[in-house]
C-alpha cells in the first residue's frame, strides 16, 4: 500500500500568472518533446463548471509537448449536484449521472489515442466522478487521479442531509473512503489541497451559510488515506486545481519530472471557437443553446475601445457551436453575446496567446432588484480562482469591490453599478498582474458588460 504522505509547499501565496512575452521571442521557442510513456490526460470540472476551465491547464500542457489530441475535457450535461442524490431534480445531476458520463468520456479517449489507460485531473465535484469511475470497476482504465481541492470527507459530516454527496456521512462518501486505505489499488493518486484557504475545507458551517455549526470536517478533509497528499499554501479552493502551482504537481505526477516550463507558449496564430449554454430556472447547464448570436471585436487594450468592425460573426446552431473564428495571440477581445430571453452580453477578454475550442459563452444573469437603479452594471468574474483580500490585487474601477469579503477566498464575481450619467465610459478591472478594460452599457437597453479573467 502507497504510504500517505503531506508535504506543505510554501510560497505558493497567489502567484501572477506566467505567460511567456510575446516580445522576447517566446514565438519562436519550440514546445518540448513529451516523454512517449506520458498516458493521455482526461481533465473533470467541478459543480456547476465547465470544460473550459482547464484552458489554461490545457495551454501548459501544450507547452511542454504534450499533444492537444492526447488530452481532453469532459463537459457534464447538468454540472449542479442534486440536494437528494436519490431524488430526480430537473437540470440536475446524480453521481452515478456523472459516473455514467464519465466512463463514457474514457472509453472514447482511449479509442481515440489507442491507449489501454489514461490519467484523470479533477477538480472538486470532478473528484467524486472520478473515484466513483475508479472504484466502479474502472480502475484498470485509470493510470493515475489527480484530485485537487476534492472535499473526500465532504463540504460538512453531520446527520443532516444524509443522501448529500457532499455529507461525508453520507452513503455516497461513506461508501467511496470505507477501508484500511481510501485509495484503489493500481491506480496512484494525488490529492491537491489548500493550507486554511479552501471555503469548503472550513470547520465552521458560515462558508455553507451556517456560521456557528460545526461542519464535522477541516482543512484536512482533501486528502485520502494511501494516497500522495500536498498542501500548496495559501491557494484557494479552484486555484488548487487551475492555478500554475498545481499545475506543477499535476503534470510532475503524471510525467515523472519536473515541467520544461510553467509558462504558456504563445502561437503564431490563434482560432478560437466554443459552445454557448445557459441557465434555464437559474441553475448553469452545458446544454447548448441554439439561435444565439456571437460577435468578436478586436480592442484597444488601453482603453477598451473597438477597433474597426466584428473580425467574426456567428449563429448558433443546434449544437450551440460559435467559430472558429481566426485572431491574433496579442489582441484583446470583446464577445457580444445575444442570448435568447437572457440579457445581451459584452465579455471582455485579455488576449488569447493559443488556440482553444473551449472559450464557451453563456449569457450574464437577469437584471433584477438591485440593479433597478443602475445606469449600467460591470461584473468583474474570476471563474479559474476566488478573489482574496488582502491576499490579492484586486481593483474594479480603481477600487477594492465592496462586495468582496476578507479572509478566506470565497468571492469569484464583483458587480459594479453605475449611474445613468456615466453610461459610455470605460472601467478598469485589475487582478494581479492581469488587467481588462470594459465599457459600461446600458442597463436600459438589457445588457451587462463582464470582464472576465483568464488566470
Amino acid at each position: 500500500m502507497k504510504l500517505s504522505r503531506r508535504t506543505i509547499l510554501q510560497g505558493a501565496g497567489s502567484l501572477p500568472f506566467a505567460i511567456a512575452s510575446l516580445r522576447t521571442g517566446a514565438l519562436a521557442q519550440p514546445a518540448p518533446a513529451a516523454p512517449s510513456e506520458v498516458p493521455p490526460i482526461l481533465f473533470v470540472h467541478g459543480n456547476g463548471d465547465y470544460d473550459a476551465l482547464w484552458m489554461t491547464t490545457l495551454w501548459r500542457m501544450e507547452s511542454n509537448g504534450i499533444a492537444r489530441d492526447r488530452m481532453a475535457a469532459i463537459n457534464f450535461t447538468d454540472p449542479n449536484a442534486r440536494s437528494d442524490d436519490k431524488v430526480e431534480q430537473a437540470g440536475r445531476s446524480s453521481t452515478e449521472d456523472q459516473r455514467r458520463e464519465l466512463a463514457a468520456a474514457i472509453a472514447e479517449l482511449k479509442r481515440r489515442t489507442g491507449a489501454s489507460r489514461v490519467a484523470l485531473v479533477g477538480s472538486s465535484r470532478g473528484g467524486y466522478a472520478i473515484r466513483n469511475v475508479i472504484k466502479s470497476g474502472g480502475a484498470g482504465d485509470v493510470s493515475h487521479a489527480v484530485l485537487c481541492g476534492t472535499p473526500n470527507h465532504g463540504v460538512f459530516a453531520t446527520d443532516d442531509q444524509p443522501n448529500s454527496e457532499f455529507n461525508g456521512r453520507g452513503a455516497f462518501l461513506r461508501g467511496l473512503n470505507e477501508g484500511e486505505s481510501e485509495v484503489t489499488p493500481g491506480v496512484a493518486f494525488l490529492t491537491l489541497r489548500s493550507d486554511g484557504m479552501d471555503k469548503y475545507a472550513q470547520a465552521d458551517g458560515r462558508f455553507i451559510g451556517k456560521p456557528g455549526t460545526p461542519t464535522g470536517v477541516n482543512v484536512e478533509g482533501p486528502e485520502l488515506k494511501g494516497a500522495t497528499n500536498l498542501v500548496l499554501g495559501a491557494l484557494d479552493h479552484r486555484e488548487v486545481a487551475f492555478h500554475p502551482r498545481a499545475f506543477r504537481e499535476i503534470y510532475k505526477f503524471i510525467a515523472a519530472h519536473e515541467p520544461a516550463r510553467i509558462a504558456i507558449v504563445p502561437e503564431q496564430s490563434v482560432k478560437l471557437s466554443g459552445l454557448v449554454t445557459g441557465t434555464p430556472g437559474g441553475a448553469p447547464t452545458n446544454r447548448p443553446v441554439a439561435g444565439a448570436t456571437v460577435d468578436i471585436f478586436r480592442l484597444d487594450p488601453e482603453t477598451g475601445e473597438r477597433n474597426g468592425s466584428a473580425v467574426h460573426s456567428a449563429k448558433t446552431g443546434a449544437d450551440g457551436r460559435w467559430g472558429p473564428a481566426q485572431v491574433e495571440p496579442s489582441w484583446s477581445l470583446e464577445f457580444v453575446l445575444a442570448s435568447p430571453d437572457a440579457p445581451t452580453t459584452h465579455i471582455y477578454r485579455s488576449p488569447f496567446p493559443r488556440s482553444s475550442d473551449l472559450v464557451h459563452l453563456r449569457a450574464a444573469r437577469p437584471l433584477g432588484p438591485a440593479d433597478k437603479d443602475a445606469g449600467s452594471v460591470v461584473i468583474m468574474s474570476r471563474p479559474r480562482g476566488y478573489f482574496g483580500l488582502p491576499r490579492d490585487v484586486v481593483l474594479l474601477d480603481g477600487k477594492e469591490p465592496a462586495d468582496v469579503k476578507s479572509g478566506v477566498p470565497t468571492d469569484s464575481t464583483a458587480t459594479l453599478r453605475l449611474p445613468a450619467g456615466e453610461v459610455g465610459r470605460n472601467i478598469v478591472t485589475q487582478f494581479g498582474e492581469e488587467r481588462i478594460v470594459a465599457r459600461a452599457w446600458p442597463a436600459s437597453e438589457n445588457r451587462i458588460a463582464i470582464a472576465e479573467l483568464t488566470y
